[in-house]
């Protein structure tokens, strides 16, 4: 049943990533660009096997599915262990964001997507860790009620 909790508030995580994207990305100036980097990733790798997703809503449905699934289970691990649930959190938050901002160019993805800019890398950053502190308060709550 852990498990379970675990990656029921890893979904929760995520999808408070992806609404704080999604809700601030034409809103504020100089927002992230995190779901053109994941579009561009999914069609890079897609490209190895000679495929591209060319219809721009299917590339966005399938780029915003996958970063569903992949956040869920990566933030589904700040539940691991039954101490230091806040520090986890915040060490995997800070470290996905910071492998966002500093892995896109060595990847051969558009950096300006989520680094053009000082305020564009610490949103990108703060986008990550707002996921990974929702997961923490989730896990806890559910610790709490046990």
């Amino acid at each position: 049943m852990k498990k379970v909790k675990n990656l029921l508030a890893g979904f929760a995580g995520a999808v408070s990533l992806n609404i704080l994207h999604e809700g601030l990305k034409h809103r504020v100036a100089d927002a992230p660009r995190i779901d053109l980097l994941g579009e561009e990733a999914l069609n890079d790798s897609l490209s190895i096997f000679g495929k591209k997703i060319k219809d721009p809503d299917k590339l966005y449905a399938a780029t915003l599915a996958g970063d569903l699934l992949s956040n869920t289970l990566y933030y589904s691990m700040i539940g691991a262990g039954k101490k230091h649930t806040w520090t986890r959190a915040i060490f995997l938050g800070l470290s996905a964001g910071i492998g966002a901002v500093e892995l896109a160019k060595p990847l051969g993805l558009n950096e300006g997507t989520v680094a053009r800019n000082n305020k564009v890398k610490t949103l990108t950053i703060l986008y990550y860790l707002t996921g990974a502190l929702v997961t923490a308060g989730i896990i806890k709550a559910f610790k709490s009620r046990s």
